[in-house]
């Protein structure tokens, strides 16, 4: 009973709030758990993606796939094999043998059997890093933990795949001179020194290995040159470049045999390095076998297996999603590398990505679904138990020309690495800091340390966010000077974005407004209170006067001013008084515990300054949470030094010693909790309210009206349009009033008073004989627009905010804007509705709409004046039945400058029956559906703006 009498007695006086419910612990749960069923089922089907495309399976997929598993297949079986040495034992990404992740499988290798000699053979540790890392991969997947990877930000992978790039060339280049006598696998730097101090001992595989890269990049630019010249050859010189490494290898491997087969020494060796026996099929399919002490010697070296698994492969995808135009799953990606590895440990493979040549190549082959892979597999699966014979010959040195020329694309490019430099500084210094780690020491501490950077750049970018003190700036409609004006807020501060000759004006005396760039977290609340506290010191006035109290009566850090100051005193009596704190929530998605608890703080220290209260005003707020937190450190309640509310108050706290209360305008509706709802059972805690500049004790001048004027178009009327003008009216004589004005905004649309030369004019003077418009009112009209004696007036648009949701677009014609401006506000504000800047939600399109006489030859006619309408501009069309059935028509849309052009083209003679309409329209980018209170209140609003003499049409985000 108390708080309905308060309620009512707030209403009597006039309080400006407007009461909210506060989202609770409740309502997060509910939407949290909505519908657990149905996610289950989702969930499911997400795994088995195969699902939502294999019923759409054809004969064109078939080809496309077919055709790329096959190339990729006959590439991968080289490439896999010379990755092998390295290793010493998203529907475009081919999985496989990477040369990365070999090399560091080699490295991990390599430390375990330093630790443990002998212990183990190389294969089963690389079995072991193949299960593991898939089993913790398929883990992330499943439990949707994809977004971790978004931690890893571009320049860290760049810098990873350049540095192993170059790790991987100097590797490869001893084994391409038959250089030997060091460990290949040490750090880059040390390959490098120890090559180039071997160059003396090379072997006679530097004619197999040089001639063979050579010849691999002397192929694949030629093919690249001829294609430019002889374009109708292109998809033939594409497969040539494709299966250069095959041709090489075959070329290399007979001339192996040729010059080795009779040179066989005493010891078994031959003049050359060759590969000598491969074992054919699949002879270690089983169950893996896996040694717990194995396990722990790899613990230290399974983080970054799982790194570069997650990476190269998701990069990739990523990469040729934005490629060829589809979203990838990132989850779903992670599964398929973790089946990929946890299933070939039982056949003794060791641990397989993503691969961005082979990728490359399958999308550029033509690759419809996933299913080429199989194809692939096939190629792999003929090769293991057909051709391994044939390996024995294959030089190795050929091999490493094939993993030099494969790899040596993934090195960034200068104009990529200058990017890095121009968007961000610092995040080129991580990468060419990654580059050189891993260039020094080895991939693994390259990676965690570009990733731990990024990470470090990230906090320090969200600990030290940008804030700014904002003025205003008055924004005129370009034709009036005292009229129609509106306010927006820009940074007092001046830098390189804001136009310099612009005058930005600080908010009235005593008010500060501040905008924070960022979530108000713990790491930056301390500069939020620090800019605040500072700028009200050095800005407002101190509420009291230092000068006469003792020192030892101050605080130990308040150094002033000293007794008898008095330049200190009148520095300081001539500061305004400090009112209100005014803070913009645009920027922050987030708050915590520690921000508010800093808040509170703020409010504090600045109330001992200024000796009083201060207002803490928030605009923008974007969460129902972020409103309940500030709710629950005491701002909204109805005295600043209350900890927890106790009663019905605002989130902003409002007091009458403090400014006129015309500051907020009772009339605004304020935003609204649509998280929370407004479902009984809610405890109201808070309640908000818009607060329009200027600020302090100066009466409000609320200009929120966006007014542009427009040129005159497409006043014509669309009988299909809910808001079609004429025939909704309700009167004869509202009819022909409308009518007038129609037949002279047609007239200034098309440039003429003659309807064979204006197709709007005679589109709308059709219409009118159609609404039985008395023949003398369109004649002496016409008379008039023709002698231009018409007074006419000024087209205007206004925008609007209907009950909280929906966009309004209002188009007017008027001789006197003051009183059309006056009629409109009221007509809004009487139907719970506001004017705010909605153009966004709409775009500016033409209506073009024909008939088209139905017979046997129509579907023909219908298809040529289509093909027709889109070679002159049109971006889409419709095709329904006519009034009856005689006729079939046809709606067509197109960008505003086409409007003309297409016009004409679709209304030559015998090209269609009649022209319908010809008009400039606002189309909702996305039309929203009403619940029926609110489509029944958008109705009368509707009613009421047409019934304004002055509106030409009213146009709606709504569902017709």
């Amino acid at each position: 009973m108390a708080s309905t009498a308060k309620r009512l007695g707030k209403q009597i006086i006039g309080y400006p709030e407007e009461i909210i419910p506060v989202i609770s612990t409740r309502d997060y749960v509910l939407q949290t758990t909505q519908d657990p069923i149905r996610r289950i089922q989702e969930y499911i089907a997400s795994l088995f993606p195969i699902l939502g495309w294999i019923t759409r399976y054809n004969l064109g997929w078939l080809t496309g796939d077919v055709i790329a598993g096959l190339t990729v297949g006959i590439v991968l079986v080289p490439q896999s094999m010379s990755y092998a040495q390295v290793f010493a034992t998203s529907k475009d990404v081919s999985i496989g043998p990477v040369a990365v992740m070999s090399l560091t499988v080699s490295q991990i290798i390599k430390h375990v059997d330093d630790a443990h000699p002998g212990r183990w053979e190389g294969p089963q540790i690389a079995t072991t890093v193949a299960f593991i890392a898939g089993f913790v991969v398929l883990g992330i997947g499943l439990l949707r933990l994809g977004w971790l990877v978004e931690f890893i930000p571009a320049p860290a992978v760049s810098a990873f795949m350049t540095g192993s790039a170059i790790s991987i060339v100097a590797g490869q280049v001893p084994g391409l001179m038959g250089i030997t006598g060091f460990d290949t696998r040490a750090a880059t730097y040390e390959v490098i020194i120890n090559t180039l101090k071997g160059l003396p001992r090379t072997k006679l595989d530097a004619a197999w290995g040089l001639s063979g890269l050579v010849a691999l990049y002397i192929i694949r630019f030629s093919c690249d040159r001829l294609a430019k010249r002889f374009p109708h050859r292109a998809r033939i010189l594409f497969f040539v470049s494709v299966f250069r490494n095959v041709f090489i290898i075959l070329i290399l491997t007979i001339a192996a045999w040729l010059y080795t087969r009779h040179r066989q020494s005493a010891s078994g060796s031959y003049p050359i390095k060759i590969l000598k026996d491969v074992p054919g099929g699949l002879r270690h399919v089983g169950q893996p076998v896996i040694d717990p002490e194995l396990v722990s010697a790899l613990a230290g070296q399974l983080p970054i297996a799982v790194i570069i698994l997650l990476l190269e492969h998701i990069a990739i995808a990523k990469s040729f999603g934005r490629l060829n135009g589809y979203k990838i799953n990132p989850n779903q990606e992670l599964i398929a590398i973790g089946v990929t590895n946890t299933v070939g440990s039982c056949f003794a493979a060791y641990p397989a990505t993503g691969s961005f040549s082979r990728s490359a190549l399958q999308s550029k082959s033509g690759v419809r679904t996933p299913a080429g892979g199989i194809v692939t597999a096939a190629v792999v699966i003929v090769a293991l138990y057909g051709v391994t014979p044939a390996f024995y010959w294959i030089p190795t040195a050929g091999l490493s020309a094939v993993i030099i020329h494969a790899v040596a694309d993934l090195v960034a490019t200068p104009k990529q690495i200058y990017s890095y430099w121009r968007v961000s500084p610092m995040e080129f210094i991580i990468w060419l800091a990654a580059v050189i780690i891993i260039i020094f020491s080895s991939i693994e501490d390259g990676i965690y340390a570009s990733i731990c950077a990024s990470l470090v750049l990230l906090l320090v970018r969200v600990a030290h966010p940008r804030g700014y003190f904002l003025g205003k700036v008055t924004v005129h409609n370009g034709v009036s000077e005292d009229k129609d004006l509106r306010e927006v807020f820009v940074p007092l501060t001046k830098d390189s974005v804001t136009n310099p000759q612009i005058k930005v004006v600080p908010p009235s005396p005593g008010i500060i407004i501040y905008r924070l760039e960022e979530s108000y977290l713990y790491p930056n609340c301390a500069q939020l209170d620090s800019a605040l506290v500072d700028y009200v010191k050095g800005n407002t006035r101190r509420g009291k006067d230092m000068s006469v109290v003792r020192l030892k009566d101050r605080a130990w850090n308040d150094s002033g001013p000293r007794r008898g100051t008095q330049v200190e005193y009148e520095a300081n009596a001539n500061l305004p008084l400090l009112r209100a704190i005014v803070l913009d929530f645009s920027g922050i998605s987030q708050i915590d515990t520690t921000a508010v608890q800093s808040l509170i703080d703020t409010r504090n220290e600045v109330e001992r300054w200024a000796d009083r209260s201060v207002e803490f005003h928030f605009a923008t707020i974007l969460s129902p949470w972020i409103r309940r937190a500030l709710v629950a450190g005491g701002f909204g309640v109805g005295s600043p030094s209350s900890k927890i509310p106790q009663e019905i108050a605002a989130v902003v706290p409002y007091r009458d010693n403090l400014g006129d209360r015309n500051m907020l305008d009772p009339r605004d509706e304020g935003p609204k909790d649509i998280e929370s709802g407004n479902r009984k059972g809610f405890k109201r805690l808070s309640s908000t309210s818009t607060l329009q500049p200027p600020f302090g004790r100066q009466k409000m001048q609320r200009r929120n009206l966006n007014i542009r004027v427009t040129s005159f178009a497409g006043h014509n009327k669309w009988s299909k349009i809910k808001q079609k003008k004429g025939a909704n009216d309700a009167s004869k004589s509202a009819t022909i009033s409308r009518a007038q004005r129609d037949i002279l905004v047609a007239v200034r649309t098309g440039g003429s008073a003659d309807p064979e030369k204006n197709l709007t004019l005679a589109v709308t003077l059709r219409r009118l004989k159609e609404l039985d418009v008395p023949k003398d009112n369109i004649e002496r009209t016409l008379a008039r627009a023709s002698r231009g004696k018409d007074k006419g007036g000024e087209a205007i648009t206004y925008e609007a905010l209907a009950f909280g949701s929906v966009g309004v677009i209002i188009e007017c014609l008027s001789d006197n804007t003051t009183r059309t401006v006056q009629v409109v506000r009221e007509i809004l504000h009487a139907n719970s509705s506001r004017i705010a800047p909605v153009g966004f939600m709409f775009q500016r399109r033409g209506i073009v709409r024909v008939a088209v006489d139905r017979g046997p030859a129509s579907q023909d006619a219908v298809e040529k004046l289509v093909e027709l309408a889109l070679d002159e501009g049109a971006l889409d069309f419709e095709e329904s039945g006519g009034e009856d059935d005689s006729t079939i028509e046809l709606t067509f849309t197109c960008d505003p400058v086409a409007l003309s052009r297409l016009t004409g083209a679709v209304t030559l003679p015998g090209r269609c029956r009649e022209l319908l309409a010809s008009e400039l329209v606002y189309s909702p980018l996305e039309r929203i559906d009403p619940s029926e209170e609110i489509a029944s209140g958008l109705e009368q609003l509707i009613m009421a703006l047409e019934a304004n003499e002055d509106t030409l049409r009213v146009w709606t985000t709504a569902d017709s």
